[in-house]
């Protein structure tokens, strides 16, 4: 008789970091979703302790048990830095977390997703908890290169966050280039808040230092900070937090998050105010 794949235990997923020394393994309870789309393939599983995994051209994007650490500490950072933020962008971010995260600040009128990979939000939509706010009237998905489409706007978003795959994957690569950056800035306001996320400081430190340097050199300030997060390489990540006024710490108001209406899993005060010191390999790294 032959079996159903979707339902055998002994598949294994496999993630090789930078260099293809190490990496982490899962068992795959329940094969849920696996399509090669013109940009890359997207798999979507079970697994026994994480939940749903969803992973892009086998690096692993999400998982269900702890998206929140890198969701949260992508989108309240620079959220609550920007007094009254309205208009967001989120480059990448098909699974939803991001938007989902953004859409919790009462403030926020519109907020734009732009995926280049329509699979992965038709996925996201049907398979992954992230996605919940993907119908919300606020947001509107935009299916295009996030570096181009980011050209159509000057002046318009107070806040824009990078939630970017792998610059070594897929599509990732347009998203850490110097002209990307510079027409970020371009497209904020003049109080404009960015931050990105800029991979793991160990397995993928040199891709740190780039980013750090590149973002550096748009913007009048730049800060790099970190978060545990625990299935993605090293289990340490980084971010950087740029803007063209605010300070990320000295314009800081603690108490809009004490006041905040939703449950935050992660992030809170007195992390936004630590996540910002960096350990001495990390100031090294970016020459701080």
């Amino acid at each position: 008789m032959k079996k159903d794949l979707r339902t055998m235990d002994h598949l294994m997923y496999m993630e090789y970091y930078t260099g293809r020394n190490a990496g982490i393994f899962m068992k795959i309870k329940k094969m849920l979703h696996s399509y090669q789309s013109p940009y890359q393939r997207i798999d979507i599983f079970e697994h026994p302790d994480f939940g749903k995994v969803f992973a892009l051209d086998g690096i692993t994007m999400m998982t269900e048990v702890d998206e929140f650490m890198y969701h949260e500490m992508l989108v309240h950072v620079p959220l609550f830095v920007h007094p009254e933020p309205r208009r967001v962008l989120i480059i990448g971010g098909g699974d939803g977390g991001s938007l989902r995260e953004a859409l919790k600040h009462p403030s926020i009128e519109e907020a734009i997703l732009c995926e280049i990979d329509p699979y992965v939000i038709e996925a996201a939509k049907k398979y992954l908890p992230t996605a919940v706010e993907m119908d919300n009237p606020k947001a509107k998905i935009v299916n295009e290169n996030g570096a181009e489409f980011i050209k159509k706007y000057k002046d318009y978003f107070d806040a824009i966050i990078v939630d970017s795959t792998d610059p070594t994957a897929g599509e990732g690569g347009h998203l850490f280039t110097k002209e990307f950056y510079k027409n970020c800035f371009e497209a904020l306001k003049e109080d404009g808040v960015f931050s990105a996320e800029t991979e793991d400081p160990f397995y993928d430190k040199g891709w740190v230092a780039i980013a750090y340097n590149r973002i550096s050199s748009a913007f009048p300030i730049s800060k790099l900070y970190t978060g545990f997060m625990t299935t993605y390489p090293s289990g340490l990540w980084t971010y950087v937090f740029a803007s063209k006024k605010y300070h990320p710490i000295d314009d800081f108001d603690p108490s809009r998050v004490q006041n905040f209406d939703h449950q935050l899993k992660y992030y809170n005060e007195d992390i936004h105010k630590a996540c910002f010191v960096l350990p001495n390999f990390i100031k090294e790294l970016i020459n701080e």
